[in-house]
């Protein structure tokens, strides 16, 4: 059996607040016309290397428009991206009911630098602890709900 290390320990509880905060945020019930939409958490880990993290990042500062605008033709709403040290937390508005893996295929169709984009990506990501070897970006699932009437 494998003993994990402090250090370890505390980045997993660290990860799992962060979570559970961008989880209870993204599933907060809108009040206007934008409650047909709904909103999903993802996660996932920046290859730990803090040269990795500083590419990524400024990748991010300026996304290629081709990038965007296959999101907009694929029918995305919003995408925020939150990130503690190597954590990022995404989440992302969708119309309710939406197949997000067709959303993704039409994104990443729209253009060739789309597709392009996220090879790219993919190259800095890696798994969160507890994922399958070739899982990245993994859902995060609400399990508590708080709203103001």
């Amino acid at each position: 059996m494998n003993k994990i290390h402090l250090s370890t320990l505390h980045r997993i509880l660290l990860m799992a607040a962060v979570v559970i905060f961008a989880a209870c945020n993204a599933h907060k019930k809108e009040v206007d016309k934008n409650a047909d939409l709904q909103e999903h958490v993802f996660v996932v880990n920046i290859v730990h290397d803090p040269q990795k993290l500083k590419e990524y990042l400024a990748y991010h500062q300026h996304i290629w428009p081709e990038v965007e605008a296959g999101f907009k033709k694929a029918g995305y709403r919003k995408i925020v991206l939150y990130r503690y040290e190597y954590l990022l937390v995404m989440t992302i508005t969708v119309p309710a009911g939406a197949d997000l893996g067709q959303m993704g295929r039409t994104a990443e169709s729209y253009d060739k630098r789309c597709a392009e984009w996220n090879r790219l990506m993919d190259g800095y990501q890696t798994g969160v602890p507890g994922v399958q070897q070739n899982e990245k970006w993994v859902e995060a699932k609400p399990f508590y709900h708080f709203i103001k009437d």
